[in-house]
């Protein structure tokens, strides 16, 4: 079983919502980038599945995005930090409208996550996202240790991430 196999499996279908995507983005021909635990996907030495692939475009074009993604069949739904979409599978597409990742897509990188072709945010990019839901104090405590977890994940893979994390992050990690 490939990859793609395995993650269409596991998100009855995710993978070609997630390429339907992709595509849309890309014909738009928009400066975007996956971020969060798929971003983390492509870094870490371990890959896991999710069903929510979050993603960001540059601020001055979301509603281009929320077009582009409407045209091919997703419906969106408008929250306070995100436009999240739906389409045939158990994905939850989330593009993120929060400030902090305004210029990650200017940093994105080709990826292949789950054999699937994207762009996911920069290594460095992909660590302060994860701190700063980490940090966040309105999320579910799972969801806070997957986030924790991930920084953890990055940082085995790229040991020298760890000299840059902040003390709270470095002892959240020693202390597990």
């Amino acid at each position: 079983m490939t990859g793609r196999q395995f993650y269409d499996w596991q998100t009855a279908g995710g993978a070609g919502d997630v390429m339907r995507m992709v595509d849309a983005l890309e014909r738009a021909e928009l400066h975007w980038c996956a971020i969060g635990g798929i971003a983390v996907n492509h870094w870490a030495a371990e890959p896991m599945v999710t069903r929510d692939v979050a993603f960001v475009v540059a601020v001055d074009e979301i509603d281009r995005a929320i077009a582009a993604l409407e045209a091919v069949g997703f419906t969106a739904q408008r929250h306070a930090w995100s436009v999240n979409f739906r389409g045939q599978s158990q994905v939850s597409l989330q593009l993120s409208t929060q400030d902090l990742y305004r210029d990650f897509p200017s940093r994105a990188v080709a990826a292949d996550v789950h054999g699937i072709l994207l762009r996911v945010a920069a290594l460095e990019d992909t660590l302060a996202g994860k701190i700063t839901a980490w940090r966040a104090h309105d999320r579910r405590p799972s969801k806070t240790l997957k986030d924790l977890g991930d920084i953890a994940r990055l940082v085995e893979s790229h040991p020298r991430l760890e000299a840059t994390l902040p003390d709270d992050v470095k002892a959240a990690i020693h202390a597990t």
